[in-house]
């Protein structure tokens, strides 16, 4: 019994942490579902920097589960998850980065499911490319979001070239 108690906890602690270098800000919530007794279900707006490229900013908003479940942190979040990404400034590579290269994960369930954001170049059109999923271990999630961000002049520097970055 304490093996399991062990081995629970263990996956626990690996499931809550994170592969993001940042926090996400909270912009605002909006409550959706009014409860009487416990927190509303709401939809809440994050904002957060690229950390590997300055001058791009995403906005997600997810839905969080309120209730005795929510409250707790054992409610499993739905997957519906949007995504905006845009230029913020002057586009900086800091460091190379491979085609689908994670950006920022957070667990959206006591144990197996994920949100990650992931981002890519298109090379073509010297633009990067965001999307955000969820992942489960046994039956995955079809849900996405997608955005794409054209790299652009700024203040009159010529823009950078994403394919120049992208390793593999």
């Amino acid at each position: 019994m304490l093996a399991r108690l062990v081995l629970v906890f263990s996956l626990l602690a690996t499931a809550t942490t994170g592969a993001a270098a940042q926090e996400p800000d909270v912009i605002f919530k909006k409550s959706t579902v009014w409860r009487a007794l416990t927190p509303n279900d709401k939809l809440a707006v994050y904002g957060l920097d690229d950390p590997k490229i300055e001058g791009i900013a995403c906005h997600y908003t997810t839905p969080e589960r309120g209730g005795i479940s929510g409250t707790l942190g054992v409610a499993e979040e739905v997957s519906d998850i949007s995504l905006s990404c845009r230029q913020t400034g002057p586009i900086r590579f800091k460091e190379k980065f491979e085609q689908g290269d994670e950006v920022f994960s957070e667990r959206r369930s006591l144990i197996f499911k994920r949100m990650h954001i992931v981002r890519g170049c298109d090379a073509k059109r010297n633009s990067l490319v965001y999307m955000v999923y969820s992942d489960r271990p046994i039956e995955g999630s079809p849900k996405n979001s997608t955005s794409s961000v054209p790299i652009m002049p700024w203040g009159g520097e010529a823009p950078a070239k994403c394919g120049e970055w992208v390793t593999g």
